[in-house]
């Protein structure tokens, strides 16, 4: 299994390419900016990507979306909740009074639910629904000789996603990471939609938010 990420513009999302090297199909995972460096890497892993997710729709995570969809024909995935924030973008980029415009959005092909399964291939990734920093926010799981969790921006290496913003809610924030990431082994590898990625025993132990349950 592929799993690569990197910072893309405007804010430093990681956008996260999840492959099946054997047949040659992927995922992309909140493609932010950048485009033609998202096409360019899948291009280079020999990889058709089956499916465009994203764990939460602020603006700096869905930027990308309709030029990598142009590009690959993937269908595009979010959580429901979260639809008036994709809808929505350039009030969000007026409320952070950003100097550019909104891109042009594609329309949503399905809408992602706790425990759904997304499919490339022989890799799956399980939907798990983590509102708090958004109310459609998801995190996706991943099996295998570790177990990956890419978090978005519920869960940071010492931190936690803010809950400030359109929709968003402090302690459900919490209760999410307590509940449900906190569930999952302590070997899990945290790969965080912005900064380093963690483990869940290191943020169980050590997030001055939520550590110590």
């Amino acid at each position: 299994m592929i799993i690569e990420h990197f910072s893309v513009a405007p804010l430093g999302c990681n956008c996260v390419i999840l492959g099946d090297e054997e047949r040659g199909t992927g995922i992309v995972v909140d493609p932010g900016g950048e485009a033609p460096r998202i096409l360019a890497r899948l291009e280079e892993l020999g990889l058709t990507c089956e499916g465009i997710v994203h764990t939460h729709t602020h603006f700096d995570h869905i930027g990308a979306t309709k030029a990598v969809q142009d590009g690959t024909n993937a269908p595009i995935m979010i959580h429901e909740e979260d639809l008036f924030l994709y809808e929505g973008v350039q009030m969000q980029l007026d409320g952070f009074r950003a100097p550019f415009r909104a891109p042009e959005m594609a329309a949503v092909d399905r809408f992602l639910s706790h425990g759904d399964t997304v499919l490339a291939g022989a890799l799956e990734a399980e939907v798990i629904h983590t509102p708090g920093h958004s109310p459609g926010s998801i995190c996706l799981t991943l099996e295998g000789d570790r177990p990956v969790v890419i978090a978005g921006d519920t869960l940071f290496a010492r931190s936690v996603g803010r809950s400030d913003l359109w929709g968003g809610n402090a302690s459900q924030l919490v209760d999410s990471i307590k509940r449900k990431l906190f569930a999952l082994p302590d070997e899990t590898l945290v790969i965080c939609g912005h900064g380093p990625n963690t483990t869940i025993g290191e943020e169980r132990r050590l997030n001055p938010f939520v550590g110590g349950a």
